[in-house]
Formats: C-alpha cells, sequence, structure tokens
C-alpha cells in the first residue's frame, strides 16, 4: 500500500486513527498498531509478513537472552545468532542471486564447472530497513545501551509500526524506548504531523513525479547528447531527494499522528559544502547506523591513517550494496568511499575549503550528481551512455521521444533545484493553526490529489531497496 494512494489516505489511516483513538483501549493500542501494519505489509504479499514475524521474534528472544547472558561468551554467543539469523534471511533474499551470477561467470572462464542455480527470489518490501532496526536491537542490548522491551507485543509494533516500514528513517530501539512505555498525545502534535505528511505528499507527488519523466528519458536514450545528459542526471538527483525526503517526512508526520517522534532523516543535504558534510545531512538514519555498527566497530579513525581510509571505504561500499544487489550499486558507495578517504586526507588543506561557500555547495553539487549517474544506472553500459552525453562526445544531440507536458516537468525542475538550494527543511517550517496556513495546506493537499488522480500512483524509489 502506498502513502499516496486513495486507498490509504481515505480507507487505511482513518480506519487505523479511529481504532487507536476511539476504538481500542489504551492498553491494546500496540496491539492495535502492529495488527494494521501487518495488514498494510501484507497489501503487496501476505507471504513475506511470516518473514517479518520470524524475525521479530528472533531478535526479541535473543535480545532477552544477550541480557540475561551471565558470561561474555554467552552474551556474545546469543548476539551471533540474532546478527546471523538477520543478515542470512537478508542476504538469501536479497543477495543470492547476484553472487550466484557472479560465480558463474567466474566460474565461465573454467569449462566443465558446476552452475549455481538463479532463483529470481521476489524481494520483500523494506527487509533491508526492518533487519536494521532489528538488528541494532540486540546490539544495544549487547552494549548496554537499552534493556530489552518489557511484553513482546511493544517490540512486535516497534518492529512493523507501518509509517516507516517499509522505507524508513531507520528507527533505533533506543529511539522509541521510553515512547513505548508511554508518549504524549496532543492536538499540537497531531497538527504537526498532518502538515508534514502534506508537505512529503506534495514533495513526492508533484515534485518527484513531476520531474521524473526528464530522468527518465535521458537514461533511457540510446546516445543522449549534452544538454539531455544534464537535464536529465540534474532531474533524477531532484528526483530522488524529494521522493526519498518526501516519504520521510510523511512517516515522521504519521508518526506524531500515534504519539511518537521519529528522528529527523535529512537536512538540506544539497546545500553541504563537502560529501563529508553531504553524508552528515542526507538520509542520516542510515549514515548514522552505519557510523555506530560498521565504521566503528571496524576501527573508525582510531587505529592510523590508512586503517581509517580503509574503513570509510569498506563503509561505503557496504552501504552501497544495501541498496540492493547490483554492481552499480556497489560502485556507488565505492565511489563515495573513495571521495570521502581523499577529504580526510586532505583535511582542511584542500583547495575547496579555500573557496567561497557557494563554489563549496556548487562542486559537492557536482560531485553527488556524479553518483546519481551511478546509482540511477541499471548496468554499466547506461552509465557509459550518459557519461558520454554529459562530457559532449554524443554533441548536442536529440532529447529523445518528446514528453507530454515538457513545458511543465521544465517548470517543476527550475522550481526544485530553486527549493534545494533556498529552502527551509519541512521540519523547520514554525507551521500555526491559523486561517492562512490552514488554506495553504488544504491547497497543496487537493492539488496533489488532483495530481494522484490525473496520474496513477508512483512507488516510492526507495521501495526497492
Amino acid at each position: 500500500m502506498l502513502f499516496n494512494s486513495q486507498a490509504f489516505l481515505f480507507f487505511f489511516l482513518p480506519l487505523v486513527l479511529a481504532g487507536y483513538y476511539l476504538l481500542v483501549p489504551k492498553a491494546g493500542r500496540h496491539a492495535w498498531l502492529t495488527a494494521c501494519s501487518y495488514a498494510f505489509y501484507a497489501w503487496w504479499d501476505w507471504r513475506f509478513c511470516g518473514l517479518l514475524l520470524l524475525t521479530t521474534c528472533v531478535d526479541y528472544f535473543a535480545g532477552r537472552r544477550v541480557a540475561a547472558g551471565r558470561t561474555p561468551r554467552r552474551r556474545k554467543g546469543w548476539l551471533a545468532f540474532s546478527l546471523c539469523a538477520d543478515l542470512g534471511v537478508l542476504g538469501f533474499f536479497k543477495y543470492y542471486d547476484l553472487g550466484a551470477s557472479t560465480a558463474n561467470a567466474l566460474a565461465g572462464l573454467f569449462p566443465g564447472t558446476f552452475a549455481l542455480p538463479l532463483l529470481h527470489l521476489a524481494l520483500p518490501v523494506g527487509i533491508s530497513f526492518y533487519t536494521f532496526q532489528a538488528m541494532s536491537y540486540t546490539i544495544d542490548i549487547y552494549r548496554g545501551e537499552v534493556r530489552p522491551a518489557r511484553r513482546f507485543i511493544d517490540f512486535a509494533c516497534y518492529v512493523s509500526l507501518f509509517p516507516q516500514l517499509v522505507a524508513g528513517p531507520i528507527v533505533r530501539y533506543r529511539d522509541l524506548e521510553a515512547q513505548l512505555v508511554r508518549r504524549e498525545h496532543s492536538w499540537e502534535k497531531a497538527g504537526a504531523g498532518i502538515a508534514l505528511f502534506v508537505l512529503g505528499l506534495a514533495k513526492k507527488v508533484l515534485l518527484a513525479d513531476g520531474i521524473a519523466p526528464l530522468a527518465d528519458r535521458a537514461f533511457g536514450h540510446a546516445a543522449p547528447g549534452l544538454a539531455a545528459a544534464w537535464t536529465g542526471l540534474l532531474a533524477y538527483t531532484l528526483q530522488i531527494y524529494f521522493d526519498f525526503s518526501g516519504y520521510s517526512d510523511m512517516a515522521v508526520g504519521l508518526g506524531l499522528l500515534f504519539g511518537f517522534r521519529f528522528p529527523v532523516n535529512f537536512d538540506s543535504p544539497y546545500k553541504a559544502t563537502s560529501i563529508t558534510d553531504f553524508w552528515r545531512r542526507w538520509h542520516i538514519s542510515l549514515s548514522t547506523w552505519l557510523k555506530d555498527y560498521l565504521y566503528i566497530p571496524l576501527g573508525g579513525n582510531r587505529k592510523g591513517a590508512g586503517r581509517t581510509y580503509f574503513n570509510l571505504f569498506a563503509t561505503m561500499l557496504l552501504g552501497g550494496l544495501w541498496h540492493g544487489a547490483s554492481w552499480m550499486f556497489a560502485g556507488w558507495g565505492a565511489y563515495h568511499g573513495l571521495l570521502l578517504a581523499a577529504e580526510r586526507m586532505n583535511g582542511k588543506r584542500g583547495w575547496l575549503f579555500r573557496c567561497p561557500r557557494p563554489v563549496q555547495t556548487g562542486f559537492t553539487f557536482l560531485l553527488a550528481m556524479g553518483g546519481w549517474l551511478l546509482f540511477r544506472s541499471e548496468n554499466a553500459g547506461v552509465a557509459k551512455r550518459m557519461a558520454c552525453g554529459l562530457l559532449g562526445l554524443n554533441g548536442w544531440g536529440t532529447a529523445g521521444a518528446p514528453v507530454r507536458d515538457a513545458g511543465l516537468h521544465a517548470a517543476l525542475l527550475v522550481l526544485g533545484t530553486v527549493l534545494v538550494f533556498s529552502a527551509k527543511n519541512t521540519w523547520e517550517i514554525k507551521i500555526r493553526p491559523t486561517v492562512p496556513w490552514c488554506a495553504a495546506l488544504l491547497a497543496l493537499f487537493f492539488l496533489s490529489l488532483a495530481a494522484m488522480l490525473v496520474n496513477s500512483s508512483s512507488p516510492f524509489l526507495y521501495f526497492q531497496f
């Protein structure tokens, strides 16, 4: 089920809210949210609800055993059991075919070698997100940073909570531990939640989906010219930001409707002055997860300069693979890993740090666009065609098949560019319950609804990761 669908807006969400506040006693609210979250998840494929429940049971049980362990060895054993179970499920469903096809390609160099079968497994929606959340629970218990959940239903509610179940933000148990015991419900929270949801919906439906045809045309072109390639890459750079940050805004807004405060996931990433700064602002819940549970355990910056550069590269390479079973995602991660290592190596001595802030921001934006070229390309052939177009090797070229309402898409591209460099984050906007603000939000909502009626609902980009 999509947030930007009529079924969600006019059936599912009103039903969940009515049950939560009017029909179900307070003691049963977590059970109600859990049941509704499983129904939300089952909308795609009910068979994978069992996988979500399995992950929940394994980590709940393992977390209690880790906390009760009387020796370090026993505690480490239960932690290892939990991590192996989580990573085993994630690896099997997400990476088996990539590993098998790569092994078969290498084996093809030696005639007569046995080939591994490809299973072509359907990827369970949101598995990367809820697996990371469940892993952080047992790791934090092992570190002594949180206590085990008091009740199974509380933990099940945390893992399956539908606002952020399928595309984040990655909410750690420590973020919700106290809120699962007691949280405040107020009209102020609800109002802020509705405002964030509407703003996120507008980002997705009006901006991201409005810009998307320009990106699709360029990346689908056999030989994009200079103008088409740069327009398409800029379009995708803006599309993925408005799409994913729009989802995050909607998720945070929905959480507020039920009294939960989720962490902020974006902080104007395209205003960053370096790639290091970019990763402090982009997909914050993932970057901090990778730092706390991968980079620092690898040694962080505590074991010398060379090891620090390796740790940065390895963390980003694995972070790229987390996004999907494709070597293009691995390339995107490696690209950012190399940039982070280079910035760490140069420190404040690099030429970029001596430039005015607008130059730093513009250059960082171009570097980010270079990464999105790899991220968006389905294979190396597409990336090569786009790179040739960006370098002018295809000439000025043609734009390809005409796009319907091209003028509107171009206007939205200009508007999106202005917004990412000049506008505040949605969570920074002080929205007050005044007539002008209510009228503006209603106008945005109905405009978004009109766009949804004209165009079929498109899934969020991060649903595939």
